[in-house]
């Protein structure tokens, strides 16, 4: 501590920020960073991502409050170019190469010294840093908390006879025992649990079993939405848990109202000139994508649908448009957009996503429906909560997360026309549920709700502590 003028003494919270190098565990935790950032001038913000990343947030967000600073440590592996080829790779890879950059790094920080290390869960080996130095920390969970549950419970998936398992045989078996879930089937749980993905199953647990040696928990998600799970887990858990609300730049709508950020004006004009609730919002994520036939099908059948669409496209635009022929009637193809404000124009009448758990929390804030078609890992139970416990979309794939049976452009032009039709008593049914859960939202993140009560909790333990 240093004495100011009035030989006060004024104490400086630093936070140091530890995220996972995916885009799907970053944003969240700089959305949450620029929160905290917001709410308190004497908090110091250091966020620690590798020097790939740091490129990507200094061209997508040049501008960060003042009291949010980076610092870089390596590549994760070479470019990072494994995160897709190889991603049981790139995970272990995290596991195994980030920690001694990480703490050498520690050692270079600039005072004051950290108050607290938030990490992501993913990360676990930042508990151990943090015990070693006596620096408390808070694990970071970046996805659903049923899926964490499960996680944690996984001694009772093997107990009951479901892991190892055959999904493809046995994928329609229900799971309920596990504390907090509604009965679930196999095929909805995550990906790890069977196929490929049995090969990072290992990690995932180990990076759950870890939580319990963190200070805090801090969770991603609305606790209203998930409730029954939470306090289950509060049970079993002695860790300090905050439900800090959606961690999606949401505070930034307003401020971005008026303005023509990142070359968006062109498609808000588009957006602008259309009917409302006209327009599917298409993207299926910044990370896999389905296989190519799947995704001929797709073009094929959103082009006979007739339907209006916005599609975010990251290598199939020149697919897109040879398939869908003459866009200027049909919809925008654009290779990136600021998806909250698009989600929340009141053209938008629906989201065919690939339910990342990001993606999700938007399309629930936004107050839209949703066409599911999950692709990996987590995607699976996100998108059975939206479809079985929500009931505020449909599902578009058929089959499990390690078999992907193909959807004809017939069926996907029929679905596409049945759920953007605004008259149905089906459809009718699921957008109004779709506006409530966008109020319990909104009301979670405003003054007093549950989100914005958990951060300011969460603000006010890290600070009392005395760290001298």
């Amino acid at each position: 501590m240093e004495p100011n003028g009035n030989d006060a003494p004024t104490t400086i919270c630093h936070v140091v920020a530890m995220p996972y190098p995916g885009r799907g565990h970053i944003n969240p935790m700089m959305n949450f960073c620029k929160l905290l950032a917001s709410k308190k001038d004497d908090i110091l913000i250091t966020v620690v991502v590798t020097e790939e990343w740091h490129g990507f947030l200094g061209s997508s967000e040049p501008k960060q409050p003042a009291n949010i600073r980076f610092a870089t440590i390596p590549n994760v592996i070479p470019s990072e170019t494994g995160r897709g080829t190889d991603f049981p790779g790139f995970l272990e890879a995290t596991m195994t190469k980030l920690e001694e950059p990480f703490e050498q790094l520690l050692d270079r920080l600039e005072p004051p010294n950290p108050s607290v290390i938030i990490y992501d869960t993913f990360t676990m080996w930042v508990a151990g840093v943090g015990n070693r130095r006596n620096i408390p920390v808070a694990s970071f969970w970046t996805q659903q908390m049923s899926v964490f549950t499960v996680f944690y419970h996984f001694d009772l998936l093997k107990q009951n006879g479901h892991f190892p398992i055959d999904v493809s045989e046995r994928g329609n078996e229900l799971v309920n025992y596990i504390p907090g879930i509604p009965p679930t089937r196999i095929a909805d749980l995550p990906t790890v649990f069977y196929g490929d993905g049995l090969k990072t199953v290992h990690i995932a647990c180990a990076a759950v079993s870890q939580v319990p040696k963190s200070q805090y928990l801090l969770l991603t998600s609305i606790y209203e939405l998930e409730s029954q799970t939470i306090e289950a887990l509060k049970a079993v858990i002695p860790t300090p848990i905050y439900s800090i609300g959606p961690a999606i730049p949401y505070f930034r709508l307003e401020e971005n109202s008026s303005d023509s950020q990142n070359g968006d004006s062109s498609y808000m004009q588009w957006l602008d000139s259309q009917p409302k609730s006209s327009v599917l919002y298409i993207s299926q994520g910044s990370f896999l994508s389905v296989s190519r036939a799947q995704m001929d099908e797709i073009i094929a059948g959103v082009d006979m649908s007739g339907v209006r669409f916005f599609w975010v496209a990251r290598g199939d635009a020149s697919r897109i448009k040879e398939g869908c022929g003459d866009l200027s009637n049909k919809g925008v193809l654009v290779p990136w957009c600021d998806q909250l404000k698009v989600l929340c124009h009141p053209s938008i009448g629906g989201f065919w996503t690939h339910c990342g758990w990001n993606s999700t929390k938007e399309g629930v804030f936004a107050g839209i429906p949703f066409l599911t078609y999950p692709i990996f890992w987590d995607q699976f139970s996100n998108s059975k909560s939206i479809v079985d416990d929500w009931k505020i979309g449909w599902k578009v794939r058929r089959g499990t997360g390690d078999k992907e049976h193909l959807v004809t452009r017939q069926e996907i032009a029929g679905i596409v026309q049945q759920f953007m039709d605004l008259e149905s008593d089906e459809g009718k049914e699921m957008r109004r549920r779709a506006k409530e859960l966008k109020e319990i939202c909104r009301k979670a993140v405003s003054k007093e709700g549950s989100a914005e009560t958990a951060i300011d909790a969460f603000i006010r333990d890290i600070s009392q502590r005395d760290y001298r």
